[in-house]
C-alpha cells in the first residue's frame, strides 16, 4: 500500500470521526437550547411565585387532575428545579467546550493530512514530468534531431 493511500484512508477514517464529532456538537447545543427554554419557563413561574400572597391556592398537573400544592412547597419544587436546571446547563456548557476542543484537533489533523497528499502528489508529478522530459530527450538524440 502507498503512502498516499495510507494517507486517504487516515483521512476517511479522520473524516467520519469529525462527521461524529459535529454531530454530537448539534445534540449538544440543542440540548443547550433545551435547557435555557425550560430555565426561562421555571423563572417566569418563579417571579409569579413572588407575587401570591397567603390567600392563593397553587395546583399542581399529575395526569389528568389538578391537586393542590402549599405554596412554599410549590416555590421549593420551582427552585430545586432551577438549581438542577442550571447544573445541567454548566454540565452541557462543559460538554460543547470540549467538543469545540476535538473538532478543531480533528480539522487541524485533517489539514495536515490533505497537505501531505498533496505535497506527495506534487513530487509525484514533477518526477512523472521530469522523467517524461528525460525520455523526450533521449528519443531526440536517437533521432538524430
Amino acid at each position: 500500500m502507498s503512502s498516499t493511500q495510507v494517507l486517504e484512508a487516515q483521512l476517511t477514517a479522520g473524516s467520519k470521526i469529525y462527521q461524529k464529532l459535529q454531530d454530537d456538537f448539534t445534540k449538544a447545543v440543542e440540548s443547550r437550547q433545551r435547557l435555557d427554554a425550560q430555565k426561562s419557563e421555571n423563572e417566569s413561574v418563579k417571579k409569579e411565585f413572588e407575587t401570591l400572597t397567603s390567600g392563593n391556592k397553587v395546583y399542581k398537573l399529575v395526569g389528568p387532575v389538578l391537586l393542590r400544592q402549599e405554596n412554599d412547597e410549590a416555590k421549593a419544587n420551582v427552585a430545586n428545579r432551577l438549581e438542577l436546571i442550571n447544573g445541567e446547563i454548566k454540565r452541557v456548557e462543559t460538554q460543547i467546550n470540549d467538543i469545540t476542543k476535538k473538532l478543531e484537533e480533528k480539522k487541524m489533523e485533517l489539514v495536515h493530512i490533505q497537505t501531505q497528499i498533496q505535497q506527495i502528489q506534487q513530487t509525484n508529478a514533477s518526477e512523472s514530468a521530469s522523467s517524461s522530459i528525460a525520455g523526450k530527450g533521449r528519443a531526440i538524440q536517437q533521432t538524430g534531431v
